[in-house]
């Protein structure tokens, strides 16, 4: 129970150097390539899950938006993945540093609004003033309407940091618990054990959740300037 309650969302390190590179690659080699006639089961499974996320989400876009396809299936694969590793025990997540997360956010969010600029500018900048808005509010709503679209990846990355990390911090703290009252109540333990794997299947379901989440609202913003 003396352990730092936050040692593990600190960047791990080997020789004193970081090796956070490698742990974003690793999940790349749980989705290989395939190269035979015929598949086994995982692969396709995973096939089937990627066919009919892209279906569901790319439904909705023109050609110019179903460019960004392999975009967006990489990095619904790729959030999932590292949240989903992120639950095994002493292992590290890497979307729970919000520096990760806005790396991940702002260059994306900035492809989808160069690219409305780029091909529809007139439309772009109408967003930054309603239709019939009155001459005196005029200023007010522009300044709203750029601090609306400036928060948006800001709020992408603070919304997948914090859901990662709560859940984390919610298992380590009933984790601890659990430990500590063992040696006073058994009865106790026990309940507070169960809820503890409760807790564990609800966060493999926010890990996917979350990934969805992020990869849909880039989607959306790609919806807008498209």
């Amino acid at each position: 129970m003396n352990e730092n309650l936050f040692a593990s969302f600190t960047t791990p390190t080997m020789m004193g150097l970081p090796v956070v590179i490698l742990i974003i690659m690793f999940p790349s080699i749980l989705f290989p390539s395939p190269n035979r006639l015929i598949n086994n089961r995982l692969v396709s499974l995973q096939q089937w899950l990627v066919q009919l996320t892209s279906k569901q989400m790319l439904t909705i876009h023109n050609h110019k938006g179903q460019t960004w396809a392999l975009m967006l299936m990489s990095l619904i694969l790729f959030i999932g993945s590292t949240n989903l590793l992120g639950l095994l025990p002493h292992s590290f997540t890497p979307t729970t540093q919000l520096s990760m997360n806005l790396g991940m956010a702002i260059p994306l969010w900035a492809g989808t609004v160069i690219t409305g600029f780029r091909h529809k500018t007139k439309a772009s900048l109408a967003h930054f003033l309603p239709q019939g808005t009155p001459i005196p509010l005029i200023p007010m709503l522009v300044i709203i309407e750029t601090i609306s679209l400036f928060i948006q990846p800001v709020a992408l990355a603070v919304r997948l940091t914090a859901n990662i990390t709560a859940g984390h911090l919610l298992m380590h703290l009933i984790g601890g618990a659990t430990l500590a009252l063992t040696n006073i109540s058994t009865s106790v333990a026990l309940i507070t054990f169960i809820i503890l794997i409760l807790l564990t299947i609800l966060e493999f379901a926010v890990a996917l959740i979350q990934a969805y989440v992020f990869t849909l609202l880039v989607s959306l913003y790609l919806h807008d300037n498209t």
